[in-house]
């Protein structure tokens, strides 16, 4: 256990001294290149003069012994251009750029040992690195990346073809002689793809091409596609904007026939339409029998009878031709004997038209209505009343104020008081519905209601004998109680019940 432990501890002490090392140089790494200050690239047109620009920022505590410019190409070795070691003079060694290569100032300074290269050309681009020899610090470097431009030339054309079935190149767009190489894409509605080539062009320059492929038909003819050129040495993309040029043969239509050239029937015309690429210049007329009626009148593209006969009844054929091909159409004409009745509205627009007057005056109908109600009630006084009405009275009759007693039996003044009985149905009472009939109906019906109305075992009032329960006698006021007036279906009480 103990010796396991021991190999865990050796190897965990060996990756930290290997994480301590690798610290440690990308400090050092780090340093170095925060106190060697260069530019990180620098552009360049053909025959300009450049500055590589170098300093060494914090030389507290370190000696600078030296200071080497150094060449490296894009596909080469490091070459020595510039040296410098203080209280030496400059020295140049041979290489691409020697006699147009110098400090800058001169006599250079330590600190700062710039450098120009005058009348640069394309293979001048490359690394140039500006390296120190320090004491006790060893070499320190920065890197400038020199990029030579060069504006290309561009430009865009179409590509005339022929429509067709297969993939062709029917637009092409170049820049030529550029650096860095420039980005070309295409910018169209129609259904293809670019293909982009490049080759190398005059002093270290790249010439890109691209093609613009798709599959052309008439219908393409005319329509809008866009070369769009980007470059570093521009400001913002140059455009190209183009037209496809697509030929195809003539594509032939005949109109003016409306099935209805009657006998007799005269000025009438046939006109040959026609589109092509190239633009078709003239139209042939002919009949399907090879003879051409008398009474027809040919203007160019443009077929007139003057008047219709039997001859007319035939074929009538067009036929235009360019340099792609032919193109033709027919008509067959047939005489009538008679003409055909004009088409009127169809039924559903009938019907339409129908509902729609209907609903209109259905429309006017109600607004009229709705004035008319308006305005009367306005003349009379209609409509919501303007204030609270007073409460509706009450008639009181005769019949509904006494109640019905079926049998009163009066106490004696030394006799014990009997039993009361109140009979609380009592008769319903008579409303007048009809307010034209004479008093004399009036009583007659109230007479017979009496009758229909009194108990069994009474008779008619009108014999001298006691009067019906319901009537007031003077001699009994203390067994009168009025009762509250009831109307037909309102609810009621029955009267108290002493015992």
């Amino acid at each position: 256990m103990a010796r396991h432990d021991a190999r865990n501890w050796h190897d965990c002490s060996k990756m930290i001294g290997l994480l301590c090392l690798v610290a440690s140089i990308v400090l050092q790494h780090g340093v170095s290149g925060q106190r060697v200050k260069v530019e990180p690239e620098v552009l360049s047109y053909p025959g300009q003069t450049v500055n590589l620009r170098c300093a060494f920022t914090d030389a507290t505590g370190i000696q600078l012994t030296m200071v080497t410019w150094i060449y490296e190409p894009k596909d080469g070795e490091r070459i020595n251009i510039a040296v410098f070691l203080p209280n030496y003079d400059p020295n140049y060694p041979d290489s691409p750029v020697k006699g147009r290569v110098s400090f800058a100032p001169s006599p250079p300074n330590v600190v700062s040992p710039s450098i120009e290269i005058s009348n640069v050309g394309m293979t001048d681009e490359g690394k140039y690195i500006c390296e120190y020899a320090t004491y006790p610090s060893g070499n320190e470097q920065g890197i400038t990346h020199l990029v030579m431009l060069a504006k290309p030339q561009n430009s865009a054309s179409i590509v005339t073809v022929v429509a067709g079935s297969k993939s062709v190149v029917v637009a092409r767009c170049e820049s030529v002689d550029g650096r860095p190489p420039a980005k070309i894409s295409w910018v169209t509605a129609v259904n293809g793809n670019g293909t982009t080539v490049t080759k190398p062009g005059a002093d270290n320059t790249v010439t890109v091409i691209s093609e613009y492929r798709m599959v052309p038909s008439p219908k393409d003819n005319g329509k809008d596609l866009s070369c769009v050129v980007a470059h570093r040495t521009q400001v913002k993309p140059e455009s190209f904007p183009l037209k496809l040029a697509v030929e195809y043969a003539p594509q032939v239509t005949i109109v003016g026939y409306d099935n209805n050239w009657y006998v007799g029937r005269t000025n009438v015309a046939l006109t040959c339409q026609a589109t092509g690429n190239p633009t078709p210049l003239t139209a042939q007329w002919k009949t399907m029998t090879g003879e051409m009626p008398d009474t027809v009148q040919i203007t160019e593209n443009v077929l007139k009878v003057l008047k219709v006969d039997d001859a007319v009844n035939t074929t009538f054929v067009c036929q235009v031709k360019n340099r792609i091909g032919l193109g033709r159409d027919q008509v067959a004409v047939m005489v009538r004997g008679t003409r055909l009745p004009e088409k009127g509205p169809t039924t559903g627009s009938i019907i339409g038209a129908i509902i729609g007057v209907i609903l209109l005056l259905a429309i006017i109908g109600t607004a009229i209505a709705m004035y008319r109600k308006h305005r009367n009630n306005k003349l009379t006084g209609d409509g919501p009343p303007k204030h609270k009405p007073p409460p509706p009275k009450k008639t009181t009759s005769s019949a509904s104020t006494h109640p019905n007693i079926s049998h009163v039996p009066v106490a004696g003044e030394d006799g014990p008081l009997q039993s009361e009985y109140y009979n609380t149905q009592s008769a319903e009472p008579v409303t007048d519905l009809d307010a034209n009939h004479d008093d004399d109906d009036y009583v007659e019906d109230v007479r017979e209601h009496y009758h229909s109305a009194a108990p069994s075992g009474w008779d008619d009032p009108g014999n001298n004998e006691v009067p019906p329960p319901y009537m007031r006698t003077d001699s009994d006021p203390q067994d009168y109680h009025p009762a509250p007036n009831v109307n037909r279906g309102e609810s009621f009480v029955s009267t108290a019940m002493f015992v």
